[in-house]
């Protein structure tokens, strides 16, 4: 699924193009005829792609609407340039084109194990694999890694699109209470105080996988780009079951107070986002949305 943090509308987008097996199928036939004759079938569609099973062992990942073209050809770009890291991600095997009345590039990816931690929760003992993750992803990327507007940035650069939005929430829900503005106001004011590093971007508990609470792997690596860690760090507070969990992560990953405070941050940020858009029509987001809430409530 790709993030819900880009779209100024409210609730998640309708699909510009409809796609379904049949063209998927089609494009494969013109494109890959050698997997053509696989069983195929519509395992996800997300904010920006639709997500096909391909056999037993790939997917097929199309955009759904323009804004995930970029996207798209972001991983086709990047994520086999990424460092070895301790999880499998979805580095396309092959790459698809426009064609048979579809007007965008394409991807087929190794098919990742698991499902996602919304609906398979994380256990706790999982806290130092998820930090080991980030903390082998978060590496230096190349000057000519790509920048992304809205992940990796000040978190002053967020008002505008977020205010309306904790506005909105405030006057129509409890969740805004006085400690999610503290933590909110607080890391608004702490600078960034580390070098810019590879980001996952959108790492919610859609985009992380998960077999009997154990992690798999991390998908959706649309947003992926050069920039703050904090951006990422947010993942403690919405993947793992308590606060307990977090420290053991966060000790487990080390990082500076002020990394820590706009990690909390960034976890408002896509609290607010999930709730304000999972209200209007998808519970799933929503609930993700209230999980973050309630570990933000549970202190620091």
């Amino acid at each position: 699924m790709s993030a819900p943090l880009r779209t100024t509308t409210v609730g998640v987008p309708p699909a510009e193009i409809e796609i379904g097996e049949a063209l998927a199928r089609s494009l494969l036939a013109a494109q890959h005829p050698d997997l053509a004759h696989l069983p195929i079938t519509l395992v996800a569609s997300g904010w920006d792609n639709d997500m096909f099973r391909l056999g037993d062992d790939m997917a097929v990942r199309l955009p759904r609407r323009l804004a995930g073209v970029e996207l798209i050809a972001n991983e086709q770009r990047w994520l086999p340039t990424l460092p070895r890291l301790p999880l499998p991600i979805p580095a396309p095997l092959r790459l698809g084109v426009p064609g048979e009345g579809y007007p965008w590039p394409w991807s087929i990816l190794p098919w990742m194990p698991g499902g996602p931690v919304d609906l398979d929760p994380l256990r706790a003992d999982q806290a130092p694999v998820l930090a080991g993750f980030l903390k082998a992803l978060h590496q230096p990327a190349p000057a000519e890694a790509p920048r992304n507007a809205h992940r990796g940035v000040p978190l002053a650069d967020r008002l505008d699109y977020l205010t309306p939005r904790i506005a909105r929430l405030a006057a129509e829900t409890g969740f805004i209470t006085p400690r999610i503005r503290e933590v909110w106001e607080r890391a608004l004011v702490t600078p960034i105080d580390v070098e810019a590093t590879w980001l996952h971007g959108d790492p919610h508990a859609r985009n992380v996988l998960s077999q009997d609470g154990r992690l798999t792997a991390v998908i959706d690596w649309g947003d992926m780009c050069r920039g703050d860690r904090a951006t990422d760090l947010s993942s403690l507070w919405m993947l793992l079951p308590d606060i307990a969990a977090r420290h053991a992560a966060m000790a487990a990953y080390g990082a500076s107070d002020a990394t820590w405070a706009r990690a909390a941050g960034w976890a408002v940020n896509y609290a607010v986002v999930l709730a304000d858009s999972g209200r209007v029509n998808d519970p799933r987001l929503l609930a993700m949305g209230v999980k973050t809430f309630a570990m933000l409530e549970a202190g620091d």
